[in-house]
């Protein structure tokens, strides 16, 4: 990741929330109750409100015995996940409820907490706020073995209406199920193009699988995803922000559901994608984008990662291939032999070592179909052609191939494009090999 792609604090204050942002914009993303009131209004699907306080007397008028067993208790103005409780299921001896975290709370126990929350005490500026009682998210099914008991979200950095980075936040037990980076939480990068996550962060470090197990953390495919992303652009314009972080939860039947909209996201998404801000919001800015529809396009095709083509060919049902590949070649007597092969999308003819093919018996004179005059770099030469059978990936393949010499050369057998119709081959950073 180079530093020039970076966006740092000040640029992003100074080059993108502020001058981008309209001040109501940033004063209702300020606001999850106000947030949730506008997107709802835009057809946006967010967790369903249950109740909200904005004054001591609410606490004291509101019917405690219609909440429902599972809940989300939350400050309308809090930020970093602090002054959240979320509650799970109901006691079993009916006295209050039991909290994601196992801890029991009672209705006096909200009652305190809906009074901390009205003075301030979760917020920045300790300025009287708001306290709102919403549906509880479960875990996606999809995301069941990566959280710790809390609900994961999605968080999607939209500038211009176009989605530039993702990254995935997973609750882990030090941050007592919080999908909260700076709690504890584990940040994962996103392919843009595909859904999948790519890299993975906790504390700063890079990890590959979710601590003290052996569960890949890399390669999880994120279900909706073209669904998060249009959601992401919908709340942008809906609310008048031109840079804007939104974040999305999966319900486990409902689909995705937008959490909360943040006009100055944190930049951790950076180090989960190993990847920087700066140079992707730099390749949308001044691009006109006249719906939804597009700004999602234009992500998927700007900001895919290396391996989304190899997922695209993968889901339409092309095999996926690497320059260098071991195949198995029929002998004469039908044995399946392994070959070291180059994959050579620059010749149209599969060509195979003379030695190689007399050792697998295919120089005898019924599978030898003519020989021909070539030119080559040492000048004209009879070549013959043989019948040959190998196997790529598990498909068979029956062609034709030109005998050569290659004993001095690593690889003795060659496999042209005509031969790779149903396969795509995938360039290598790495040493020219012959």
């Amino acid at each position: 990741m180079k530093l020039s792609s970076i966006l740092g604090l000040n640029a992003r204050f100074q080059l993108y929330a502020f001058p981008h942002n309209t001040p109501r914009g940033k004063s209702t993303a300020a606001s999850k109750v106000f947030t949730k009131k506008k997107l709802n209004k835009a057809g946006i699907r967010t967790p369903e409100s249950y109740a909200a306080f904005r004054k001591p007397k609410n606490i004291i008028d509101f019917d405690w015995g219609k909440l429902p067993a599972s809940f989300a208790f939350k400050p309308s103005g809090g930020l970093g996940g602090e002054g959240i409780i979320v509650v799970k299921k109901r006691a079993r001896d009916g006295d209050g409820w039991i909290t994601t975290q196992r801890r029991r709370v009672t209705i006096d126990d909200l009652k305190l907490h809906a009074l901390d929350i009205l003075e301030g005490a979760y917020n920045d500026s300790n300025i009287p706020d708001v306290a709102f009682f919403e549906e509880y998210v479960g875990r996606h099914k999809a995301f069941r073995k990566y959280a710790y008991r809390g609900t994961p979200d999605i968080r999607v950095v939209v500038f211009n209406n176009v989605p530039v980075m993702a990254m995935l936040r997973l609750p882990t037990l030090e941050s007592k199920g919080r999908a909260n980076i700076h709690q504890g939480a584990i940040g994962v990068g996103i392919d843009i193009a595909t859904g999948i996550t790519t890299h993975a962060v906790w504390h700063g470090e890079t990890i590959k699988f979710k601590p003290e197990t052996k569960r890949k953390l890399h390669g999880i495919r994120i279900p909706d995803w073209t669904e998060i992303l249009k959601s992401s652009v919908h709340c942008q314009k809906v609310l008048k922000l031109g840079y804007a972080g939104v974040d999305v939860m999966l319900h486990p039947d409902k689909g995705p559901m937008v959490s909360e909209v943040n006009s100055a996201p944190g930049l951790e998404i950076q180090l989960a994608n190993m990847a920087g801000l700066r140079k992707r919001l730099d390749r949308v800015e001044g691009l006109k984008v006249s719906s939804v529809e597009q700004g999602v396009q234009l992500a998927k095709t700007l900001f895919a990662s290396d391996f989304a083509v190899r997922v695209r060919a993968e889901d339409e049902g092309v095999k996926v291939v690497d320059v260098f590949e071991e195949v198995k070649v029929k002998s004469k007597g039908g044995k399946k032999v392994a070959v070291r092969a180059k994959l050579d999308t620059g010749a149209w003819r599969s060509a195979i070592d003379k030695t190689l093919a007399k050792e697998l018996g295919l120089l005898e004179k019924d599978n030898v179909l003519l020989t021909r005059l070539v030119r080559s770099a040492f000048g004209r030469q009879k070549r013959q052609v043989i019948d040959i059978t190998f196997w790529l990936k598990g498909r068979r393949i029956r062609t034709t191939a030109g005998v050569v010499n290659r004993k001095r050369l690593k690889n003795s057998f060659i496999i042209g494009r005509r031969d790779l119709v149903d396969f795509f081959v995938v360039p290598q950073r790495r040493q020219r090999a012959n």
